[in-house]
């Protein structure tokens, strides 16, 4: 007896079902990329129990004549391609025909569809992927498409679903990038009888943005065109200090949602020029390009795409979200409570001598008198990338020796002195490395330090890369390291508090991480321990000589760690506290 044989038509669909509709929220996505399409510019979905028990999906698109909608339920049946050719260049958001039929095939389906200059509709019934009836209906221009019980005859996929709560989240994601992606196409959703997204037609994606999203100044605006392929949306800007949640990284590609490894580590990349500290940022990526440069065909649901030219476009995105940090805005100061009276004065103003020598009150502004001098370009750094820098600044003291407060053309503005300090030592400290080894200090007697097994292999295993930022160590036995030397800016104590800082930073990198990246890294913890500390008394010139070096720094608003160098308190909000506008 033959071991092989033929599945039947019913099988094969659901077979065909599982590999297209995972849950509720991925038969919303297909009916609607079905009613883009058809050029639809109004799309209203509606689900019950998160679109387990129903699922409503109506466009004004231009619906289907009789015959097209029969067989638009049988399997490969499609209008959107027509030979072997037209899958080097798909231009449409569907084109495998499978969508249909394997939806139908799991659910109680009604396909209702009427072509612009019909008469009437035709409504088609299927259960289980059979056909229940085919009648003529009044109905308006366009499809409207109606899935009930999804996965009822496939129990036990069906009770792999989540609850009706994870499950409409999914929808709302689903539709919600959907509307992103075709901002000139209207969206609502209602779930349960609520309404989760109303999206009229916009004019552009910013106003579409604004409908989802509202008002955003924690992200910047990305735009850059190149070798054929348009970049733009938005992104996190450098000072948003995530700690340890995930953004929502949204990646489209011709107006298709989905996900692709080479962006995702050109995102990261872009982040890492300016700061050590891992970030998965909020993105919003949008890449247009000839469709013959990418491939859509590579996943079963068109969730991943393959670019022919790689390495270009990781560049691409890289250097077009490092245009956009660059340029991205200091976060303004908040004005929440009074100054404390009594006790002692939180400001410490600057001694009368500076502001006779030239500074306040002299006729030209401080800033005037400072050369501005080249941006800097950091360890593997871009030139072009260098842009985000602050302007000018006069001192007028410290806030409890812990922040300069300081004022320039556009306002008032509070620094924090480490971190500011920290990023110019971070930056001074790279700078130097490309011209070989920094100065270190040797000590008149060794430093014993002990370690915990796994910090001291990690050291021992970047001891060339320590070598070059000055640092001489060897193992001592048991569990002991000898430090002969360290970095010429740090002392005894430090020396020992950052080598235990870098054996974290460091344990944290794969094998396969580049040498640069454990340089940055060291940079970045030697910088950290040898800036000036909070609660520290600055002199008038170490204030000057800070706000001096910062200026010339490259990405001066963050420290190598991710955290803001400082806030800014702009002339205009100063005045609309006042009332004067």
């Amino acid at each position: 007896m033959p071991k092989i044989h033929r599945l039947s038509p019913d099988l094969a669909n659901q077979i065909a079902a599982g590999e297209v509709v995972e849950r509720p929220a991925s038969v919303v996505k297909e009916l609607v990329e079905n009613a883009l399409d058809a050029g639809a510019r109004r799309i209203s979905v509606a689900v019950e129990l998160g679109g387990k028990k129903s699922i409503r999906v109506e466009d004004d698109g231009e619906g289907m004549e009789p015959d097209d909608a029969r067989l638009a339920l049988e399997r490969h049946a499609t209008s959107k391609i027509g030979s072997s050719d037209d899958l080097a260049a798909i231009r449409t958001m569907g084109f495998r025909g499978e969508a249909l039929p394997a939806i139908a095939s799991v659910s109680h389906l009604v396909l209702r569809s009427r072509a612009r200059g019909s008469q009437s509709g035709t409504e088609i019934r299927v259960n289980g992927g059979t056909v229940a009836s085919v009648v003529e209906v009044g109905m308006p221009e366009g499809t409207i498409v109606e899935v009930g019980d999804v996965f009822y005859n496939l129990p036990a996929r069906r009770k792999f679903l989540k609850a009706d709560a994870a499950e409409s989240a999914q929808v709302s994601r689903a539709v919600t990038l959907l509307a992103l992606a075709h901002h000139a196409v209207g969206f609502s959703l209602t779930s349960a009888g609520r309404t989760v997204v109303q999206c009229p037609p916009a004019s552009t994606l910013a106003e579409r943005f604004y409908q989802l999203f509202g008002e955003r100044p924690d992200l910047v605006e990305v735009n850059k065109e190149a070798a054929g392929v348009r970049i733009f949306g938005y992104a996190a800007t450098l000072a948003r200090d995530q700690g340890p949640t995930r953004g929502a990284q949204n990646l489209f590609v011709n107006s298709r949602s989905v996900k692709d490894r080479t962006v995702a580590h050109a995102i990261i990349d872009a982040y890492s020029v300016s700061s050590v500290k891992e970030r998965s940022p909020e993105v919003h990526l949008f890449i247009e390009m000839p469709p013959d440069r990418v491939d859509v065909n590579v996943h079963p649901t068109k969730a991943e795409v393959r670019f022919r030219e790689q390495s270009l476009v990781h560049e691409l995105v890289r250097r077009a979200l490092g245009a956009a940090l660059g340029a991205a805005p200091i976060p303004e100061l908040q004005l929440v409570a009074p100054m404390p009276t009594g006790g002692q004065p939180v400001v410490q103003s600057l001694p009368q001598a500076f502001h006779a020598g030239g500074g306040l009150t002299s006729d030209r502004p401080a800033w005037d008198n400072l050369d501005p001098g080249p941006p800097r370009a950091g360890l593997g750094g871009d030139p072009t990338q260098a842009a985000d820098q602050i302007g000018r600044m006069a001192p007028l003291g410290q806030l409890r020796d812990t922040y300069i407060i300081a004022v320039d053309e556009e306002g008032l503005a509070i620094i924090d002195q480490h971190v500011a300090h920290e990023r110019v030592l971070f930056e001074r400290t790279l700078e130097r490395l490309k011209a070989g080894r920094l100065p270190s200090q040797r000590f008149l007697e060794p430093v014993i330090l002990s370690f915990e097994a796994s910090a001291r292999q990690t050291l021992l295993g970047h001891v060339a890369e320590l070598d070059r930022f000055g640092f001489e160590l060897e193992e001592f036995g048991g569990d002991s390291l000898r430090i002969t030397a360290a970095p010429a800016l740090l002392g005894v104590e430090e020396c020992g508090l950052a080598l235990r800082a870098l054996a974290t930073d460091l344990e944290g990198l794969d094998g396969g991480a580049r040498v640069d990246e454990a340089l940055r890294r060291i940079a970045a913890t030697t910088a950290c321990h040898a800036a000036v500390k909070a609660n520290d008394h600055l002199t008038v010139e170490k204030i000057v000589h800070i706000l001096d070096e910062l200026r010339q720094t490259a990405y001066s608003t963050v420290c190598p760690h991710g955290r803001p160098v400082m806030l800014r308190l702009t002339r205009r909000e100063i005045e609309r506290n006042f009332r004067r506008i």
